[in-house]
């Protein structure tokens, strides 16, 4: 500090303020939500938890080794990675679309893609055979086939990544491609250095939200893909299982789908993290990662140094 230069006092700290519900207390709040909670989520899979080992850890590997459970999980795990994939890939360029383009019907469109969450999911499956079964008007049928699964997976996961991609479209700043377009980017180069990242934690957990909703889905695939040998997924084999009595074997596959998902939410988790600091790393955002072939010029100084 130089001599004779006087630091201003940094100012307080102005507290924060939070609105609270009226007549409730932090403390009242915090355990009313921890009791709703509770009762609604941690009871319920603390009692599944419970039965799938109530007779012992070697009845419960038993049950999810069997020949029929492993074919389940392996349907059920191999066709929800292809549908994430998919719609990973379609519902990002649909979002694209939906927010840059204009189109007539868009506004139809727009509301088209929350169908598959209004819409009972055994309804779904009835479209889905009217559409590609045996009296298809398009004279393609997969109905009864592993196809079948995929493709009614495909449609009631499809909202989950537009709806996560979307609102990133909209909110991304336009500057940062004009920016690298300046600098002689091409729109491959914009897409995969600027747009891509800021889209990630979005994308991410859209896809993971579409995967766990893939590996429990029972209403779209019950009467579509027919829950035969070959096309019998993990939820409609619980289903099975609980018919036959067996429901110690059914919470075991359970608690298989539960852990699945819950890795699938805890490296969502990790991407966005890392999504975060890499941003804040940066400064301003993700886009000042240099262009690839492309090199900023140094600025000239306008006066010289003694």
């Amino acid at each position: 500090m130089e001599a004779g230069t006087v630091q201003a006092p940094s100012a307080p700290r102005a507290p924060r303020v939070g609105i609270r519900l009226p007549g409730v207390s932090a403390g009242l709040g915090r355990g009313i939500v921890v009791l709703y909670l509770s009762l609604l989520v941690l009871l319920p899979l603390a009692a599944l938890a419970a039965k799938s080992v109530s007779l012992g850890l070697g009845h419960f590997w038993a049950q999810v080794t069997t020949p029929a459970a492993i074919n389940a999980l392996e349907l059920t795990l191999v066709a929800s990675l292809i549908v994430v994939i998919v719609n990973g890939f379609f519902g990002t360029v649909l979002a694209w679309i939906l927010v840059r383009d204009e189109f007539p019907g868009k506004s139809i469109v727009n509301a088209v893609i929350d169908l598959p969450f209004a819409l009972p999911t055994i309804v779904a499956s009835l479209i889905l055979i009217e559409l590609w079964g045996k009296h298809s008007p398009l004279g393609i049928d997969i109905s009864l086939s592993r196809t079948a699964v995929v493709v009614a997976l495909m449609f009631v996961t499809l909202p989950f990544v537009v709806r996560a991609v979307q609102p990133l479209l909209m909110e991304m700043d336009r500057e940062m491609e004009e920016a690298a377009a300046s600098l002689g980017a091409g729109g491959f180069t914009i897409f995969r250095r600027v747009i891509f990242p800021n889209l990630l934690p979005g994308l991410a957990a859209g896809v993971a939200l579409a995967f766990a909703r893939a590996l429990g889905e029972f209403g779209s695939v019950l009467l579509f893909a027919g829950g035969l040998a070959d096309t019998q997924v993990s939820s409609i084999y619980i289903k099975q299982l609980i018919e036959q009595g067996n429901e110690s074997g059914a919470a075991a596959v359970s608690m298989v789908l539960l852990a699945a998902s819950l890795l699938v939410l805890l490296l969502v988790g990790l991407i966005q993290r890392w999504g975060s600091r890499h941003e804040r790393s940066g400064g301003a955002g993700l886009t000042v990662m240099p262009m690839s072939g492309i090199e900023p010029q140094p600025e000239r100084e306008e006066d010289e140094r003694e």
